[in-house]
């Protein structure tokens, strides 16, 4: 079992910067891919990221590809997400998951967190 705990939601103006924060515990070691996805109303669950947590290699959406930037820090074992010049587009609840490898669709990710709003005014 591997618990995810996201934080550093909230409000923010267009062109404007959060971070978001997702801590792992538990039986960690069974995941080594990391990813944050995102769900806005109405629509379905769209992956946003991913790393590997022993290499560092990531992968991005195109829609967020220059503006976000995902990092780990395994001696925390907490992954981040920076997000910058966000758009209105970019409101959501964004999720942050777990599995044993990297991949842009939610079904190999075993964990997920409880998510994390993050609404950007236009």
């Amino acid at each position: 079992q591997v618990d995810l705990v996201e934080s550093g939601g909230g409000l923010v103006q267009a062109g404007g910067s959060l971070s978001l924060s997702c801590a792992a515990s538990g039986r960690t070691s069974s995941s080594n891919a990391m990813a944050w996805f995102r769900q806005a109303p109405g629509k379905e669950r769209e992956f946003v990221a991913a790393i590997v947590w022993s290499s560092g290699n990531t992968i991005y959406a195109d829609s967020v590809k220059g503006r976000f930037t995902i990092s780990r820090d395994n001696a925390k074992n907490t992954v981040y997400l920076q997000m910058n010049s966000l758009k209105p587009e970019d409101t959501a609840v964004y999720y942050c998951a777990a599995g044993p490898l990297i991949a842009t669709n939610p079904h190999p990710y075993d964990y997920w967190g409880q998510g994390t709003q993050v609404t950007v005014s236009s």
